[in-house]
C-alpha cells in the first residue's frame, strides 16, 4: 500500500486536536519519563480509537491491536506506531477499506507506522515463521473493537510461545548476541546505541520475553529502573534531535542531558553506563539459566531411566573452603557462613575465577546480604585471594562485574566507586576506567612470569588510574589514594611505596620512549631516578606494556614496545652503576651510512621506501602481521627548512605520519667533513596506494628550492573538500618540558592529529630561527603527540624566555 501523493496535508490539530495536544506534552509538559510515555500512548489510543469509530461504525469482528513498544505503552517522541488491525475474516473488502481510513491519517501527521492487517491465524503463523513479529505479539495490547478477538490472539500466542520456548530461546539468544557483536557493548561505548548495543533496550525487551516462556527468569532488582534510565535518555534523544534515532552522539550529549536535568554529559553518560550494566548482567544470568534448564531437560529422561524413575542426584564439587561448583557455577556450600566469615567473598570468587566458573547471582547476593566487612587492615588470606582473583585471566571479568552488580567491590574498595563508569573521553580508549582497570590486570595476568612480586603487578595494574575519580593529574592524585588503599588491604610500608611509585609513573616509560631522546643521558637519568631500583623498574616494565594493551590497539604495538625495552635496558644499565656522560648515538645501519653518504656526494635528498610489518600484538597468536605502513628513509645534506619540507610534500602526496625520528648523522672518517639529517618515518598512504620513491624525491627537491607552494596547495584541496564538523576535538597545548635534557630544549605539543599538521609545526619552528636537534612524533588514535629536540644556531639549548615564548607562538600557530 502506498501513500497517496494528491492527499491534502491534514489540518495541525488533527482528530481530537491530536496533533497540538501531543505537541503540547512533548514540549511543555514535564521531563521524558514513564508518565510521559504513558500519557503520550494514552492520548494516541483514544485519537486511534475516535479514527476507528468514525471509519467503520458498527463493524464487527474486526479489533485495532497496539503491539512492540506501543503495546507496553511506552511511546517516546518519534516512536514508531507498531499496529494490527485483527479480523476474523468475514469481509476482507471492508476491512482494506477500513485500513486506508486508519493509516492515512497517521501518514498525514507525519508520524512512523508499522502496519499489519491479519486474521488470527495468519498472525500466529507470521508469528511461527518470524521471531520478531513474535517478540511483538507478546507485548499485544487491545485499543479498540472486537475486544474477545484481541484477546484470543494473545492467549494463543503466549501460548504458542510457552509451548516453543525450548527452539524460540535459543534463536532469540542467537539473535541477541548476532546484535552484541554488530553494535558492541553499550557501557563501554562513547555514541552508544541506546536500543540496539548489548544492555540496551533491545536486550531488556529479550529479558521480558524470556520471563513469558516461564523457563526462566531475570534478576528483577534494578533492572525496571535500569530500563526506564535508558528510555528517559532516549525520550530526550529525540526531542533534542527531531529524528527517531537511538544513537547518543558526542554532539548531542549536553543538550540530552539538559534536557534529563543532569549536570553534564558526562554524568549522563555514567548513568546510561550504570543501566546498561545491569541490563547486561541480567542477560548473562538469565541466558545462563534458560541454558541451564534447556541441558536439565534434555538430560533428565534419560537419568530417569537409568535410574529408575528415581530424581537424579546434585553433583557438587568442592572448590574453596565454603564454595563448590553445582551445575557449571560456583556457589555457597551448604556449610557456608558469611556472616562468620568475612574473606568469603574474596574466597568464592577467587574460586570461580580460577576454576573458570561463573559466581552464582544466589551466591553473591547471600554474600552481599550476609558477609560482614573485613577488619583493616585485611587479614593476609583476604589480600591473597584478591591477588589470586585478579591474577585469573579473563574469567576475572565476568567474576568482577558479578561482584560489582551487588556492590560488594565499592564495600571491598571504596574508592572503586569514583571509577565505576566512569566514560573516558579519549579515542585510544576502548573502555571506560572501571573496565579498563580489570582489562588491565587481566593483560598483566599473562606478564607475573616476568617480575618477582606478581601480587605487586597485579594490584598496581588494578589500581593505577584510580585518580581518574579526581580532579587533577590522575597520576599524583592516585599515589595518594593507593597509599591508603594498600596500607588497608594489608601490604607493609616497603610494599605500598612500590605501589604508590607505580601508580604515580605508571606512564614514565611509554612517554619517555615515544617522546624524548634516550641518546641523552639526561632522559636515562631522570628515569632512573624516578624508578628507583631494578625490582620497581621490572614491575613497571610489565604494567608499562599491560596498561598500554588494556587501553586500546592505537595504544601499542611492538615498535612502541621495542622503544620502551630500549628505554628499560638504558635504565637498568644506570642502575647496575652504568652511567654515561655523553650522548651516544648508536651506529647507523649499512644502508643508512650508504644514503647519507650519496646524499653529501649528490648535495641532494635520497631516500628509500620499504614495506615494513611487525608481529600482532593481540590476546591470540593470529600469526597475522601487524601493518605499519612504510618506512621511509631519507638523507639530505644539513640544511635549513628540512622538516617542513619533508612533512609538506608528504601531506600533499596524502600520506598520514605513523612516527617520525630526525637526527644528524656525522659522517664516516673517510669521507669529507660535513653533517647529513636522517629521517626515519613510517606512513601510510591516506587513500589508494603510496606514490613511487621517484616521484616524492622530485616534490622534494622542489619544496627545498622553494618552487614547490606546499601552503598554497594544501589550502587548495582544505577549500575544494572541506572537513566534515563532528565532536569538537580540544585545543592543542604546546609546553617546555623542564630538566628534560641538557643538550636541548624540548618542547612538547599535543593537538588533533590532521593532514598537514607536521607541515604547520615545521615551518613554525623553521620562522622561529630554531634548530630541530631531533625528534620524536607518535599518533595515538585521533591524537598527535610530538616532543621537539630544539637548539639555537650555535647548538646551545634556549633560555627560558625563549622557550617559554615559542611553545606560546607555536600553540596559537596551531590554534588558527
Amino acid at each position: 500500500m502506498t501513500r497517496r501523493d494528491d492527499r491534502k496535508e491534514t489540518d495541525d490539530s488533527g482528530p481530537s486536536g491530536y496533533a497540538a495536544a501531543r505537541l503540547h506534552l512533548l514540549t511543555e509538559g514535564e521531563r521524558p519519563g514513564p508518565p510521559r510515555r504513558a500519557a503520550l500512548a494514552e492520548l494516541t489510543d483514544d485519537w486511534l480509537a475516535g479514527l476507528f469509530a468514525t471509519a467503520a461504525p458498527g463493524i464487527k469482528g474486526v479489533s485495532l491491536v497496539a503491539v512492540g513498544g506501543y503495546g507496553r505503552g511506552e511511546l517516546s517522541p518519534r516512536s514508531d506506531l507498531d499496529l494490527l488491525l485483527l479480523h476474523d475474516g468475514g469481509d476482507p473488502t471492508a476491512v482494506a477499506a477500513l485500513a486506508d481510513r486508519l493509516w492515512y491519517p497517521v501518514w498525514d501527521l507525519g508520524l512512523t507506522l508499522d502496519h499489519s492487517v491479519r486474521t488470527p491465524a495468519e498472525a500466529r503463523k507470521t508469528a511461527g515463521d518470524d521471531l520478531k513479529v513474535h517478540l511483538g505479539l507478546l507485548d499485544a495490547r487491545h485499543l479498540v473493537g472486537d475486544l474477545g478477538l484481541t484477546a484470543g490472539l494473545r492467549t494463543a500466542v503466549l501460548a504458542d510461545w510457552r509451548n516453543q520456548a525450548p527452539k524460540r530461546l535459543p534463536e532469540l539468544q542467537e539473535l541477541c548476541a548476532e546484535r552484541a557483536e554488530r553494535q558492541g557493548e553499550l557501557r563501554y561505548l562513547l555514541e552508544p546505541d541506546l536500543k540496539e548495543a548489548h544492555g540496551g533496550l533491545r536486550d531488556a525487551t529479550a529479558l521480558r520475553a524470556v520471563a513469558a516462556s516461564w523457563l526462566a527468569d531475570a534478576p528483577r532488582e534494578g533492572l525496571a529502573d535500569a530500563r526506564r534510565r535508558l528510555l528517559d535518555a532516549r525520550d530526550a534523544l529525540h526531542l533534542v534531535t527531531g529524528r527517531a534515532t537511538d544513537r547518543l552522539a558526542l554532539q548531542e550529549q549536553d543538550q540530552v542531558a539538559a534536557e534529563l536535568g543532569l549536570l553534564d554529559a558526562d554524568t549522563l553518560l555514567r548513568q546510561v553506563y550504570e543501566a546498561a550494566g545491569i541490563i547486561s548482567y541480567a542477560g548473562d544470568v538469565t541466558w545462563r539459566e534458560v541454558n541451564r534448564v534447556l541441558r536439565s531437560r534434555a538430560v533428565r529422561p534419560r537419568l530417569r531411566a537409568m535410574l529408575g524413575g528415581g530424581k537424579p542426584p546434585v553433583e557438587r564439587s568442592p572448590l574453596a573452603e565454603g564454595v563448590v561448583e553445582q551445575d557449571g557455577e560456583a556457589v555457597l556450600a551448604r556449610t557456608a557462613r558469611p556472616e562468620r566469615d568475612p574473606v568469603l567473598p574474596l574466597r568464592a570468587a577467587a574460586a570461580a575465577a580460577q576454576a573458570g566458573l561463573p559466581l552464582s547471582p544466589h551466591a553473591v547476593r547471600r554474600l552481599a546480604s550476609l558477609a560482614r566487612p573485613l577488619p583493616t587492615p585485611w587479614p593476609a588470606e583476604a589480600r591473597e585471594q584478591l591477588v589470586t582473583l585478579l591474577g585469573s585471566g579473563r574469567p576475572t571479568v565476568d567474576v568482577w562485574e558479578a561482584l560489582e552488580a551487588e556492590g560488594l567491590i565499592s564495600r571491598l574498595l571504596p574508592d572503586w566507586e569514583r571509577v565505576r563508569c566512569r566514560p573516558q573521553r579519549n579515542a585510544v580508549h576502548v573502555w571506560t576506567v572501571d573496565r579498563h582497570l580489570i582489562e588491565t590486570a587481566v593483560r598483566a595476568s599473562a606478564l607475573t612470569r616476568r617480575v618477582s612480586r606478581p601480587d605487586l603487578l597485579l594490584v598496581a595494574a588494578l589500581l593505577h588510574d584510580i585518580g581518574k575519580g579526581w580532579p587533577g593529574d590522575h597520576s599524583v592524585a592516585g599515589e595518594i589514594i593507593v597509599k591508603d588503599v594498600a596500607a588497608r588491604i594489608g601490604f607493609d610500608r616497603a610494599d605500598v611505596t612500590v605501589l604508590s611509585t607505580l601508580v604515580r609513573h605508571h606512564l614514565l616509560l611509554v612517554e619517555t620512549a615515544t617522546r624524548r631522546d634516550l641518546d641523552d643521558p639526561a632522559t636515562v637519568h631522570a628515569v632512573a631516578e624516578a624508578v628507583g631500583t631494578q625490582s620497581t623498574l621490572e614491575l613497571l616494565h610489565a604494567l608499562t606494556e599491560a596498561d598500554a594493551l588494556a587501553t586500546g590497539p592505537a595504544a601499542w604495538s611492538s615498535w612502541r614496545g621495542s622503544l620502551v625495552d630500549d628505554l628499560v635496558r638504558r635504565v637498568s644499565a644506570v642502575l647496575a652503576g652504568d652511567t654515561p656522560d655523553e650522548p651516544d648515538p648508536g651506529a647507523p645501519t649499512a644502508e643508512q651510512e650508504r644514503l647519507a653518504i650519496e646524499a653529501h656526494r649528490t648535495g641532494g635528498p635520497v631516500l628509500a621506501l620499504r614495506a615494513q610489518t611487525e608481529p600482532a600484538v593481540a590476546d591470540e597468536d593470529s600469526g597475522e602481521p601487524e601493518p605499519l605502513g612504510v618506512e621511509l628513509l631519507i638523507a639530505v645534506p644539513d640544511q635549513p627548512g628540512v622538516l617542513p619540507a619533508v612533512a609538506g610534500v608528504l601531506a600533499v602526496h596524502r600520506l598520514t605520519v605513523r612516527t617520525a625520528e630526525l637526527r644528524a648523522l656525522s659522517l664516516p672518517d673517510d669521507v669529507d667533513e660535513g653533517s647529513v639529517l636522517l629521517l626515519d618515518w613510517r606512513v601510510a598512504a591516506e587513500y589508494g596506494s603510496l606514490p613511487q620513491a621517484a616521484r616524492l624525491r622530485a616534490d622534494l627537491v622542489r619544496a627545498l628550492d622553494g618552487t614547490l607552494d606546499i601552503t598554497g596547495r594544501l589550502a587548495e584541496r582544505d577549500a575544494a573538500y572541506p572537513r566534515r564538523r563532528g565532536w569538537p576535538a580540544p585545543p592543542p597545548r604546546v609546553t617546555v618540558a623542564p630538566a628534560a635534557s641538557h643538550h636541548a630544549t624540548v618542547i612538547e605539543v599535543r593537538a588533533q592529529d590532521a593532514p598537514g599538521l607536521l607541515f604547520r609545526i615545521g615551518t613554525a619552528l623553521e620562522k622561529a630561527g630554531v634548530r630541530v636537534r631531533s625528534m620524536h612524533v607518535s599518533t595515538l588514535g585521533s591524537n598527535a603527540v610530538d616532543a621537539f629536540y630544539v637548539t639555537t644556531g650555535t647548538g646551545a639549548p634556549l633560555p627560558g624566555e625563549d622557550a617559554g615564548s615559542l611553545a606560546g607562538v607555536l600553540e596559537e600557530t596551531l590554534r588558527a
